[in-house]
């Protein structure tokens, strides 16, 4: 099978040395198990009338790492059997623009769906499962915002369109930059942002609750705030420890795996804290495969893989 990854350009840049990095171990899955693999970025897709193309680099292993070739090869995206479309956000303008390049593919699996994906913001459409969230309130209006902290008596604020914890603020009722803090998120009230009430579990951590296909995968890990946050933003494993996932939020998640499932979202990291879902990454959702594979004694890159080459295998 011959598949493609659209990846982050940070990502190429330091595509050798990134066993932190989740497309990483699938790539090297995929390699193992010999697929011919090819990586690119968003800035080398295009249309050429109705059909798309992109320019993009073979990958291959050496000592168990995973390298590219420097030639750079134009081929149409519908010559591969697999698309694995996983660009960080933020999801700006040349983000969606490359969504729009993938309206054209019509032979390829593409996972997740760019237009899913397009369709999907990590933070506002979590609502859909509300059942599974804390109080929350999406706005950009200072006054309902001021309103829900007084109801609430802490609340964290969220950017729409950016990762990894960026641009996430605290507020507690009282806190003298309250004002100041709103009007900045909000742009002076003119962009939208995600408000939900604090969880204070979030200082034990939260956790990283895997989905794939319609199934909750049975791994799941905690990510610990280091001693000057509030919440989790350093990558390294002594922040991130062995979590259980408990019968109920097996159930209510599987829920949730489900209808993302359903709407293109094959592969998705939920945050909870406390059960509480609090986001749904689907970009590029961490699956912390390095850190799962030592916790838990697995190789979890092979059980992606082989549900990916399964699945798409039975579709073509």
């Amino acid at each position: 099978m011959k598949i493609l990854f659209v990846i982050d350009k940070i990502e190429l840049k330091y595509f050798e040395f990134n066993k932190l990095v989740t497309n990483f171990w699938i790539i090297k899955g995929f390699l193992d198990k010999g697929c011919e693999v090819y990586i690119t970025t968003i800035p080398n897709l295009s249309l050429k009338s109705d059909v798309a193309f992109t320019k993009c680099y073979e990958t291959f292993l050496r000592d168990e790492n995973i390298f590219y070739k420097s030639v750079k090869l134009e081929k149409q995206i519908d010559d591969f059997d697999l698309v694995m479309f996983r660009p960080d956000p933020p999801v700006d303008i040349d983000y969606i623009n490359a969504t729009y390049i993938f309206d054209f593919v019509k032979r390829a699996e593409v996972i997740n769906s760019p237009a899913a994906i397009r369709d999907f913001n990590e933070k506002l459409h979590t609502v859909l499962f509300k059942e599974y969230m804390s109080e929350n309130i999406v706005t950009s209006s200072l006054n309902d915002i001021e309103k829900f902290l007084r109801e609430q008596k802490e609340i964290v604020l969220k950017p729409l369109n950016r990762c990894f914890g960026s641009g996430v603020m605290y507020l507690h009722k009282g806190d003298p930059n309250t004002r100041t803090i709103i009007n900045t998120m909000t742009n002076n009230e003119t962009t939208l942002v995600m408000v939900q009430k604090f969880i204070p579990g979030v200082r034990n951590g939260d956790k990283r609750v895997l989905t794939l296909g319609e199934k909750v995968l049975p791994y799941a890990v905690k990510k610990l705030p280091s001693d000057d946050d509030f919440k989790f933003n350093t990558h390294d494993d002594n922040f991130i420890k062995k979590a259980e996932l408990t019968p109920k939020e097996v159930a209510d998640f599987t829920n949730v795996a489900c209808k993302l499932n359903s709407i293109g979202i094959k592969m998705a990291g939920l945050d909870v804290i406390d059960g509480k879902i609090i986001e749904v990454n689907v970009t590029s959702p961490c699956y912390f495969i390095k850190e799962i594979d030592e916790l838990y004694g697995v190789h979890l890159e092979n059980e992606l893989c082989d549900y990916l080459l399964t699945k798409n295998l039975l579709s073509l």
